[in-house]
């Protein structure tokens, strides 16, 4: 009767701490469950970016990369399209900077030589697109007189050392009208020559004379020299960033021929035309 006593009041306790013990490793298993949880949670979503890249069909990423350098590395997943896209960044600024460099240049030079050059010729003075007009100005003191006569017909500038008279000069010699004749005008060639002489001499409207202006007209051929290298700079450029593309495209269609086997090896494929 007391053995049974005793064994009763001993295992009471122990089930008491089993109960205890069993309720202490739920809490600390569902803690440590907690703590994982937030030590390792969900992946993100993939941004739209990278979204619309992946559904683009492998094929197309040298087309991307001619058109964008660097989106096709971009499609591949490869970090070098960082590499061509800073390139692409780099030299457009160049070139834009470059070509606003030319562009104000030119602006200035054509300032000097209509208010300065020109301003003693009649006329509203109007510019012109042609490069070779504002290259003979930088060459010539003066353009010279288109006629010398104040009424009907044409009668060119004689003196040489203007363009308009080197300008006769060499419209004589072409068509074999003597410089040293006092009278060309028998001459059987004088009306050709004259004929090359108007279309090729400057007319009154576009003359120019840069006597008692030889600091403007160093002034005009440094924009020219300035505005000149500024169209140099721009073109390469521009040739680098065709360069650019092609590259990009040429690495993106590399990586496409590299394709995984289905071991997990890589190899490269080829193709041969058959005719």
């Amino acid at each position: 009767m007391w053995a049974m006593a005793f064994v009763l009041t001993t295992a009471a306790p122990v089930a008491a701490q089993s109960s205890a013990a069993l309720r202490l490793g739920a809490a600390q298993r569902k803690q440590v469950d907690g703590v994982s949880d937030s030590v390792a949670p969900a992946a993100p979503p993939p941004s739209r970016v990278r979204g619309a890249l992946d559904r683009l069909p492998l094929w197309s990423a040298p087309l991307a990369s001619a058109v964008v350098p660097g989106l096709g590395q971009a499609r591949l997943r490869q970090d070098r399209f960082v590499a061509f896209m800073a390139a692409e960044a780099f030299l457009l600024l160049q070139y834009t900077k470059s070509t606003g460099e030319a562009r104000d240049n030119a602006l200035n030079f054509r300032a000097i030589a209509r208010d300065i050059a020109r301003r003693g010729f009649p006329g509203a003075h109007p510019d012109t697109s042609a490069w070779k007009y504002y290259e003979t100005m930088e060459k010539y003191l003066e353009s010279g007189a288109f006629t010398l006569a104040t009424n009907g017909r044409v009668v060119p500038e004689t003196d040489v050392s203007t363009y308009n008279g080197a300008q006769w000069v060499q419209a004589r010699l072409l068509f074999g009208v003597p410089v040293d004749n006092p009278d060309p005008v028998r001459d059987g060639n004088y009306a050709r020559a004259l004929a090359r002489y108007e279309a090729t001499a400057v007319r009154q409207e576009y003359g120019w004379s840069w006597r008692n202006a030889q600091l403007e007209q160093d002034l005009y051929r440094r924009s020219i020299a300035k505005s000149n290298d500024a169209y140099r700079r721009a073109t390469g450029n521009l040739l680098a960033i065709i360069a650019n593309h092609v590259f990009s495209a040429i690495d993106a269609f590399a990586s496409v021929r590299l394709v995984q086997a289905a071991d997990g090896e890589m190899r490269m494929t080829a193709s041969v035309p058959v005719r």
